[in-house]
């Protein structure tokens, strides 16, 4: 084997040893500092902080926005009643004008019937229903009863003579009451 040649000056110990410690503190320096616990803390705090408003962020848009979907909910939810009672709606109108130049009143009172048979057959198909009232018994939760008068007979007492409005369901539920006289 061939020897090196030594061109360098023998170097000490204490060089040696300075270059060790040189060595050693720019390895540390690129090495991060281990962090205090209280940092450590500090740091996960933070984290949840900006979670946590993250989350109230996203929670009022979504509360927002469910608020206005019921909003427009609420403006629309009798469109289909109405734009089925739109025909009935202009019948009535073009009936007016029917009216204006009338000479005979059979043919408009006739036209007033079926504008009238529309209307009902339009709201029936909404879930509209009439009450019976007249020779019913009176019933607190479907009648209002407007007077008392002598029953014309016995077993017409405590029973619905004359309906002086009539009361309807909607979908089997009272929506108005009837406004009833009843026999005493």
């Amino acid at each position: 084997m061939l020897k090196k040649k030594k061109t360098d000056a023998p170097e000490t110990t204490e060089a040696i040893n300075d270059t060790i410690d040189n060595e050693s503190e720019s390895a540390l320096a690129d090495v991060p500092a281990e962090k205090s616990g209280e940092d450590l803390l500090k740091e996960e705090l933070s984290l949840a902080n900006d979670k946590y408003l993250r989350l109230y962020a996203e929670f009022d848009n979504f509360r927002r926005r469910t608020i206005k979907e019921r909003e427009d909910a609420r403006k629309m939810e009798g469109k289909d009643l109405i734009t089925s009672l739109l025909p009935v709606l202009d019948d009535f109108e073009r009936a007016l004008k029917a009216t204006e130049n009338a000479t005979d009143v059979a043919p408009v009172r006739e036209g007033v019937m079926l504008i009238q048979n529309k209307l009902k057959n339009t709201l029936t198909q909404k879930g509209l229903q009439p009450m019976e009232s007249i020779g019913q018994p009176f019933d607190a939760d479907l009648h209002e009863a407007i007077t008392n008068i002598p029953a014309p007979a016995d077993d017409l007492k405590g029973k619905v003579i004359d309906e002086m409005e009539k009361g309807y369901y909607l979908n089997d539920k009272v929506i108005r009451f009837a406004k009833v006289i009843v026999g005493a």
